[in-house]
């Protein structure tokens, strides 16, 4: 590793449990096969009990899990990701235009994670929708780009409301629990789509970096869209964090991986784990071109007060949560 500190000793200045766990997971580890779990979603309405018993016990017991036929179409998936490299293709000088600020806008390479402490090789475009001012492209620089966005990051939405509706049933909640507590048409909301270019491998790629390094995501659930023949996204359960084995997952058309995050991981008092991921430089043979994908974050609306039933974690709003988390991705900027 490119770094001055031993990855594997956590962080002194971590107060959350959680950023401890992440600073000790910068080891390279070994790799197994696990169960990857596809989830149908059709008809959800007539089969929501069935679907929730599915995706209670694959959340339970592994961590991850993919689902489809969830009413997102293939064609929108690609359409969104041309989008996305129609924004990636501009130059730096452009994009610079958009920087990074309270989860929305545009960042290169300033993100680095406690467990690798350098940072992760890649570009990124985040939307968070009552923080976009100032943040969008013009119409004239890319027709059509802030529309299209919107309507992709709100499908997103509705498919990451239906699972989380189906955890609530499962936590004695309302069902409508989580869809309230993501309300995007308030002025706090806060969940994220986010766009992703990884960089092409080349001779003067750091040795020892990683395109993202081990972490968990700091939400309730996460939406992951890959594109086929870009791989290098691993999974490892929470736990299972000893045992540092972890597990590839390649790209398909027509399923969203998905993973829980630290928020439900806290409001189910670990019931549901979060997991932890990274994606992987290609190694020699393996496709070396640029990597792209897009990732949509269930995160409480800022004035959502986190509460832990048994008391196991103390309450925090979303807002204060999410702002110690991404601090300590991005050098205590939030």
């Amino acid at each position: 590793m490119l770094t001055t500190t031993n990855p594997n000793i956590p962080h002194p200045d971590y107060a959350l449990e959680e950023l401890r766990k992440e600073s000790l997971m910068g080891s390279e580890g070994t790799t197994v096969q696990r169960e990857i779990r596809r989830i149908d979603l059709s008809n959800f309405a007539e089969r929501k009990a069935e679907i929730t018993e599915q995706l209670w016990s694959a959340a339970t017991e592994i961590g991850f899990f993919q689902v489809y036929n969830h009413g997102i179409s293939e064609q929108a998936v690609r359409d969104a990701f041309a989008l996305s490299e129609s924004f990636f293709s501009q130059p730096n000088t452009v994009k610079a235009q958009w920087p990074l600020s309270r989860n929305a806008g545009w960042e290169s390479m300033t993100q680095i994670r406690p467990s690798t402490r350098t940072a992760d090789q890649k570009e990124s475009y985040q939307i968070t929708r009552p923080r976009m001012e100032g943040l969008w492209p013009s119409e004239a620089e890319l027709p059509g780009f802030q529309a299209a966005a919107l309507a992709f990051e709100s499908q997103c939405w509705a498919v990451g409301m239906q699972v989380l509706s189906c955890f609530a049933d499962k936590l004695q909640l309302d069902s409508d629990f989580f869809t309230h507590a993501h309300d995007p048409s308030s002025p706090r909301y806060q969940s994220t789509l986010r766009m992703l270019h990884y960089f092409a491998q080349a001779a003067d790629t750091p040795a020892g970096s990683w395109r993202a390094g081990a972490h968990t995501d700091y939400d309730c659930l996460t939406l992951l869209f890959q594109r086929p023949g870009q791989g290098g996204l691993q999974v490892l359960p929470g736990k299972e964090m000893e045992g540092r084995a972890w597990t590839p997952v390649e790209p398909a058309e027509g399923v969203i991986t998905c993973n829980i995050g630290d928020m439900l991981m806290r409001w189910s008092d670990d019931q549901l784990p979060s997991n932890f991921h990274r994606v992987k430089n290609p190694a020699p043979g393996e496709y070396q071109g640029a990597r792209y994908s897009l990732a949509f974050f269930c995160q409480a609306n800022e004035d959502v007060v986190i509460t832990s039933p048994s008391g196991k974690y103390p309450d925090v709003t979303a807002a204060e949560y999410l702002k110690q988390r991404i601090s300590a991705n991005f050098s205590n900027k939030y």
